[in-house]
C-alpha cells in the first residue's frame, strides 16, 4: 500500500513539474508581448487582437493611419467591413 502511494504522489509531481512549465512558458511569451507592445515594436492587429511586429508585411493604409495585419484573412476581413462602414456612410 505504501509503494502504491509513493508511486502515486511521484506520477502527481511530475504532472505538475510538466504542466506547470507550459503554463510559465505561456505566461512569460504574453509579457514578452505586452511589452513589446508598450515599447511600439509590436502592434494589435484590429481585426483578432493578435500582435504583430511594426513593420509586417500585410498592411492597409487608412488615411494617415497604417493598420498592420497577422494574416491575408484578417486584412480581407477588415477591408469587407470597411467598405460596409463606407456604404452606409453614402447613403
Amino acid at each position: 500500500m505504501l509503494k502504491i502511494l509513493i508511486f502515486v504522489a511521484a506520477g502527481f509531481l511530475l504532472y505538475k513539474l510538466v504542466t506547470g512549465g507550459k503554463r510559465q512558458k505561456a505566461v512569460q511569451k504574453e509579457k514578452a508581448e505586452e511589452t513589446l507592445a508598450a515599447s511600439g515594436e509590436m502592434v494589435k492587429d484590429p481585426v483578432c487582437g493578435t500582435y504583430v511586429p511594426k513593420d509586417a508585411d500585410i498592411r492597409v493604409r487608412d488615411g494617415d493611419k497604417v493598420h498592420c495585419f497577422c494574416s491575408y484573412d484578417c486584412r480581407d476581413k477588415y477591408l469587407k467591413q470597411a467598405k460596409a462602414v463606407e456604404g452606409e456612410k453614402e447613403k
